[in-house]
């Protein structure tokens, strides 16, 4: 196999040794073999079966030959785990970790450490799958409902979702979920305070522009309302912490049939009149400052709560409580077929991707310290600003009147600002530069009283203060006045209220940990979804305080090491895709998509050619893109395949020459959705670019495409990049995700920006703005998860990524190969090879045996493991996608579950097994249902909770039988208390 050449067990050289100088030199600790599953002999013996002597040989039989590298990548060579480790440790040493009190919806905290280690540095939460397949999900089903509860608790509204991407984007949402609920058609216009955060707006600027949305940013205590608008945000409190009293104008608002949004900090909710009380029809906000790390920017969890009427119109997943076969309340994630798009075009977001990870910390922050220790922390924050309020204005500064939370709006005068600034740089603090003369302030968990005095002595500019902390003290209310005073109660679920011992959670993590199938347990074959390794070199870095720390408006200056971070990954990013430009904003897959589309009409319009609005869409694309086509204000045209599966290029051709003085893009997915590399791609492009068009490659597949082939050299001028897939950054149960974006040189212009320095450099002058703008709230998205994919390409070099994406196509013809004796496989290319991922046919046994995909899928369950993608792209499929880290014998238990699961379904089709009472109908089968009660039914319990080898070894249980779906949606109910009454009835 000379065409095989990587380190460790996969290494061989001519004459089958290896120089004593090599073994010195060679790593002890290389990571490319620790994360391709298969050894030199387990792809000996895959390649024999298939037929081929050597990679290449197999690859040269996938891949179109038009369209392979003809050089390899110009990357660097692999490190070892040890040596990438030490050279990220050096690049993040010059990260400047300061005290940033520059809010804007981003405040230090405090992860209380059972949480770090117990959640964020846990594999049980973090590698497993979005709950697509609750009956083996529900300890972050539980983990999320508790979230919801929460949030519907501190905002006073009624329902709340799982979690969105950041509080910017959910104000986007918000937005757009009042344009399509308002009955007022003639209003066009939504309204937005210009006491909002900066970001917020921005990012609400560039959702609004394609959709034709006009935007009234301006002051809402002297808006008069004389343009009809469907809806408005405001921000409790101010970006600038002032408390201001929004009734009056949520009455005028409501009178014109409009929807008020309002962006709140839950924090400040334990104090504060919560949004549902004083009339807002929907709240969202960051739950960041409720123990997860700023991580200059991310990632974290937005949320979304809004009034009962309008819960088919929430965006994003819902959590809700149903039943399981034997009647036993269980968790699901609530009408998925929304959240999954199935209307397509007529969707009103492409979210596909929540924070659930960050969500659950933020929650479990919640049950930690329940609504006592919820509340001294909001009333430490804000007694220590009020008394700091006092000093500077002791020290003659100015204070506004009005009430605050947790912000200070000092007024230092122009010729003061600078040397302010410097002063508190001198200190390692950051301040926030809020207009002409005026600095804001803004505490949080982490502050102490020194570090209130320090900040007197900063505008005193002497250590020496006339007065004393406890002299402030005495002068100061701490009561807000009476509209704003919180009277209700929240967090009065038991579950926030019994377990504040680190004993006690830890328990009640391990608990929840225990009913969820992640990677730790087995593999995760989901096609187009990557479940690949996390490996823990790659996850250590992210808790560094040095990434950690950081604010994400913090001084450039001061961000050295993740500048590097952001170059380095970006060059690289851009020699694996071909592409000349890099955007790491978009913080979602979704995101990447709208990203990629907005560039794309923005290059239009730049041109003239703000007519060119058409985007053609293959039929089996992903839900998602169709959604953000039209999120980008376009026209989806559908575009038929033919029988194998392929773009049909005549019906191509046609939609492409009707639409030619209109055409804006095409969107397609390589390899292809139905898992095979269409060799008409390069057409494909030619056909789209000679009607004036740009092409868009959806990179859900790039596991199949990195060192073989490149997007951008054939044909494609855009390409979102799933981080969370191809380059290893874990799914976290549902997020977080990131989508960076590569474009060809004629689009970098229009890449998302945003200005960071502006708001803490008096000197800056801001950028000249020819992109789109901003994409995410924070300048560089989820920046902090980043460090994963850089440290999985540092350790995998050219070579490892190359022979990965090789080792991913072996495993996948692999078992289509094995499968194929027992199930159709729906798609192959011309040479009979499948790509990095086949789909298996399971129709004809619903024909034969009256077995339906949902039986399939619950009985692997009993095997141990998590199903491949269900009835997509095809009703009635599986799409399996083994990775390159799965090793032979992980593969042969996968298909011997799946051939075990055939012959079930064969002795139903001849009559051996009830066709209605049989393993396959009621799986999964629950450790209470074997071994409790009579057993009543025809096939043994060894049978039903034992069927392979291996799970007498290792057995996971589901904890609850098959849920009813269609029962949890008639009777929508998403919090904890919900749960109990149904308990109880």
């Amino acid at each position: 196999m000379p065409n095989l050449d990587i380190t460790a067990n996969h290494t061989q050289t001519n004459d089958n040794k290896t120089s004593n100088l090599d073994n010195i030199l060679a790593p002890t600790d290389s990571f490319i073999n620790r994360h391709i599953g298969p050894n030199r002999q387990e792809i000996d013996k895959m390649l024999k079966m298939l037929g081929f002597s050597t990679l290449e040989q197999l690859i040269d039989a996938t891949v179109p030959q038009g369209i392979r590298l003809s050089k390899s990548l110009n990357l660097p060579e692999a490190q070892s785990e040890y040596g990438a480790l030490a050279q990220l440790k050096s690049i993040a040493s010059k990260n400047q970790i300061f005290r940033s009190y520059i809010g804007m919806g981003y405040h230090d905290c405090i992860t209380p450490p059972v949480i770090q280690r117990n959640i964020l540095e846990n594999p049980g939460w973090y590698t497993a799958y979005t709950p697509y397949q609750a009956e083996i999900a529900q300890g972050r089903l539980e983990a999320l409902l508790n979230y919801q509860t929460m949030i519907v608790e501190l905002t006073g509204l009624e329902i709340a979702n799982a979690s969105l991407l950041d509080e910017g984007t959910a104000a986007a949402e918000a937005m757009s979920m009042s344009y399509g609920l308002c009955k007022n058609k003639k209003a066009n216009a939504f309204f937005v305070d210009s006491h909002c955060h900066p970001q917020t707006i921005e990012v609400i600027r560039t959702r609004a522009y394609p959709l034709g949305i006009d935007l009234i940013i301006a002051d809402h205590r002297f808006f008069d309302f004389d343009t009809e608008i469907f809806g408005a945000l405001l921000q409790y409190p101010a970006t600038d912490g002032t408390l201001y009293d929004y009734r009056t104008f949520i009455e005028t608002a409501h009178n014109q049939g409009a929807l008020v949004t309002v962006a709140a900090d839950p924090l400040s909710l334990a104090l504060l009149t919560p949004p549902g009380e004083f009339g807002a029809d929907i709240a969202v906000g960051s739950t960041q400052r409720f123990g997860v790390p700023l991580g200059y920017g991310g990632p974290h969890a937005a949320y979304f709560a809004t009034k009962e009427a309008y819960k088919r119109q929430i965006p994003g997943r819902i959590v809700g409580v149903s039943k399981d076969a034997q009647g036993n309340p269980a968790l699901r994630l609530a009408l998925q077929t929304r959240e999954q798009h199935i209307r397509r075009e007529k969707a009103t977001s492409n979210i596909c991707t929540a924070q659930v990870l960050l969500a659950v910390i933020a929650g479990m922050y919640g049950v930690y310290h329940g609504p006592e220790g919820i509340k001294n922390i909001a009333q430490k924050i804000h007694q220590l600003t009020v008394i700091l309020a006092k000093g500077l204005q002791t020290l003659s500064y100015t204070i506004n009147d009005e009430p605050f939370f947790d912000t200070v709006k000092v007024g230092v005068g122009d010729a003061s600002v600078k040397a302010v600034i410097k002063a508190a740089a001198e200190r390692k603090i950051n301040l926030r530069l809020y207009g002409e003369g005026v600095l804001c302030i803004s505490l949080d968990e982490t502050t102490t009283v020194h570090d209130v005095v320090e900040l007197w002595q900063i505008f005193a500019a002497k250590d020496e203060l006339p007065f004393t902390i406890e002299d402030i003290a005495k002068q100061v209310n701490f009561d807000f006045p009476i509209f704003f005073k919180r009277t209700s109660d929240y967090l009065t679920d038991p579950v926030f209220n019994q377990y504040h011992s680190e004993s006690e959670l830890l328990r009640y993590l391990h608990q929840l940990e225990s009913k969820d199938l992640a990677l730790n347990t087995s593999m995760i074959p989901l096609g187009s979804c990557t479940m690949k390794l996390n490996a823990a070199a790659e996850m250590m870095p992210v808790t560094w305080p040095e990434f950690g720390k950081l604010h994400p408006f913090a001084p450039l200056s001061q961000t050295e090491g993740y500048q590097i971070l952001f170059q380095q990954l970006e060059k690289w990013l851009g020699e694996i895709t071909g592409f000349d430009g890099i955007s790491l904003q978009p913080n979602a897959g979704s995101q990447g998509e709208y990203a990629g589309l907005q560039v794309i009409r923005q290059y239009h319009d730049s041109r003239g050619e703000i007519n060119r609005n058409i985007c053609l869409i293959p039929e089996s694309a992903h839900g998602t893109n169709p959604a953000s086509a039209v999120m980008c204000g376009m026209k989806v045209v559908a575009v038929k395949c033919d029988k194998q599966g392929n773009i049909d290029i005549a019906d191509l051709e046609k939609k492409a020459e009707k639409h030619a003085n209109n055409l804006g893009a095409l969107m397609v997915t390589y390899p292809s959705t139905h898992g095979v590399f269409e060799e008409e791609i390069i057409n494909i492009c030619d056909i789209v670019h000679r009607h004036g068009g740009q092409v868009y490659m959806d990179g859900a597949n790039m596991n199949a495409q990195v060192g073989i082939c490149r997007p951008a050299d054939f044909g494609a001028d855009v390409c979102h990049l799933n981080l969370h897939k191809t380059f290893c950054i874990p799914h976290g149960g549902g997020g977080p995700g990131m989508g960076p974006i590569g474009v060809k040189s004629h689009l970098v212009p229009f890449l998302p920006t945003t200005n960071v320095e502006k708001y803490t450099d008096p000197d800056s002058n801001g950028k000249a703005e020819t992109s789109i703008g901003a994409i995410s709230a924070a300048p560089w998205g989820s920046a902090s998860i980043l460090v994963i994919s850089w440290m999985y390409i540092a350790m995998m070099g050219e070579k490892g990524l190359t022979e990965a994406t090789k080792v991913a196509i072996l495993n996948a013809n692999y078992m289509a190969s094995r499968l194929g004796d027992y199930y159709p496989i729906l798609f192959k290319g011309s040479s009979g090879c499948v790509a990095h991922e086949c789909i298996i046919d399971l129709r004809p046994l619903k024909k034969q045996a009256g077995v339906e995909v949902d039986d399939i899928a619950k009985r692997l369950m009993d095997f141990g493991f998590h199903a491949p993608t269900v009835s997509w792209p095809v009703i009635g499929t599986m799409m399996v996608e083994p990775t390159e880290s799965e090793d032979l014998a992980e593969l042969d238990r996968f298909c011997d579950a799946m051939i075990t699961i055939h012959q079930e379904a064969e002795a139903i089709a001849n009559g051996t097994i009830d066709p209605e009472n049989n393993p396959l109908k009621n799986a999964p089968h629950t450790a209470q249902a074997v071994i409790c009660g009579d057993w009543e039914r025809p096939y043994s319990r060894e049978k039903a909770a034992y069927p392979a080898p291996w799970t007498k070894e290792h057995k996971f249980w589901p904890t609850v039988g098959r849920i009813d779906n269609a029962y949890g949606d008639r009777n929508l109910v998403c919090s904890c208390e919900g749960m109990e009454a149904y308990q109880d009835s």
